[in-house]
């Protein structure tokens, strides 16, 4: 399931074209620093591998002067590394000698606690190195995470528009003719520097390049199919993976339960706890998570008064008879809090799903944390027996909350308890 509660501070996506924009944007100065500290992280595990290699088996009595100097040279690089949130470790080598006497003295009482106690001292500098890696790299994951999502829904609008070009009868082997192409190469090339090396390259990401290097119509046939949704799912995994710990309160559970709690259980939901952008989220994270939805994706309109973001899905359902079928959903996000959705925000938002065909949209989902008014779900109820093949569905603050009430981790990652 995609994370999305960790809140980093927004930074806006720049112009690829624009390289004196780049150079002076704070995500750029940001990434700058966050290179120079892993340039000497880099340094400091290299040295430290050699010490470590240096380091005899068993008891072995005589100093190196190459091991010497090599402990020196790692605790100036280390003490350059920059506290993170904070933390930092006291780091401190132990000598050629001065393992020899530790492993020595712990042979001579001939207990294993003080044996191993002597080899887990040996190996503290390597084990406080690889936790200053550990929350290195998820510091810089946090770093990039909105701007990576800004690039992938950016690289979505594109593609939509390219796909118009594969569309047509036009033969595969000519060479793709627009600026938006170039665009998308400069945005690929954006993300490629966002990840650098604290995050895994995506699947197919070797593929994505090679197509995009090639640039003709077939190729561009395999980014939209294949290469861009392998992609945009690896990176929604590696930024917001299973493995992102939700904040904990208590330390012992069973302590909750000794208190043998009672009282009613709220079913309500906290919804005016979140932004209109988490509520978003959100139903990203519930589309995401759901087995029978494909190639989530956010839908943006730049410069629409309500920012115009929607999300399109795939409901797939399977037949065993019939085949695998497979229905475009767009749905529509209104954090309404202190009024309903009436005929007039319907009627509207009907008008607006011409805005993303093609390709075509089988099913229209408005999703609200408030509620539908009687005169609007008559007017759906009349929209969906009519003939039309476009079907309206209601989410209203009731249907979301019975969703989320068997899924309580997403609940607990949008704070809604």
């Amino acid at each position: 399931m995609d994370v999305w509660v960790k809140r980093t501070h927004h930074v806006r996506l720049h112009n690829p074209h624009s390289a004196n924009a780049m150079s002076e944007s704070p995500l750029n100065a940001a990434l700058r620093q966050f290179e120079a500290v892993e340039a000497n992280l880099v340094k400091a595990e290299k040295v430290l591998q050699a010490i470590d290699a240096a380091v005899p088996q068993g008891i072995a009595f005589g100093e190196s002067t190459e091991y010497e100097q090599d402990c020196r040279d790692f605790q100036a690089i280390f003490d350059t590394l920059p506290r993170i949130d904070g933390w930092k470790p006291d780091v401190c080598v132990m000598g050629l000698d001065e393992i020899a006497q530790c492993r020595l003295d712990a042979q001579e009482v001939g207990e294993i606690e003080c044996i191993v106690s002597v080899e887990n001292q040996i190996a503290e500098p390597s084990k406080h190195l690889g936790e200053y890696r550990y929350r290195f790299n998820r510091k810089r994951r946090e770093l990039i995470r909105d701007s990576l999502n800004e690039l992938i829904d950016t690289i979505d609008g594109l593609l939509r528009e390219l796909s118009q070009l594969i569309a047509s009868e036009t033969a595969s082997h000519q060479k793709v003719e627009s600026e938006s192409f170039e665009t998308l190469k400069q945005y690929v090339a954006q993300i490629g520097m966002l990840l650098g090396s604290s995050v895994a390259k995506p699947p197919r990401w070797s593929d994505l390049h090679r197509h995009l290097s090639f640039g003709l119509l077939g190729d561009l046939h395999d980014i939209v199919e294949h290469d861009w949704p392998a992609v945009k799912v690896g990176l929604r995994k590696s930024m917001y993976g299973e493995k992102e710990p939700v904040p904990i309160e208590i330390e012992d559970i069973g302590a909750i339960v000794s208190t043998r709690p009672r009282g009613p259980v709220a079913t309500r939901l906290k919804w005016e706890s979140l932004s209109d952008d988490y509520f978003e989220r959100l139903l990203f994270a519930l589309i995401s998570a759901e087995d029978g939805y494909e190639n989530p994706e956010w839908l943006m309109r730049t410069n629409a008064p309500d920012r115009g973001r929607d999300l399109s899905v795939y409901r797939v359902y399977a037949d065993a008879l019939g085949g695998t079928i497979r229905q475009r959903v767009i749905i529509q996000c209104k954090h309404w809090q202190t009024k309903s959705v009436g005929p007039a925000e319907v009627a509207t938002l009907k008008e607006q799903m011409k805005l993303w065909e093609p390709p075509r949209i089988d099913i229209h989902v408005i999703a609200t944390s408030g509620r539908f008014t009687s005169d609007a779900v008559a007017l759906i109820e009349r929209h969906n027996q009519s003939d039309t093949a476009l079907r309206i569905e209601m989410w209203p603050e009731s249907h979301l909350e019975r969703l989320l009430a068997s899924r309580p981790a997403i609940i607990a990652e949008f704070a809604l308890r």
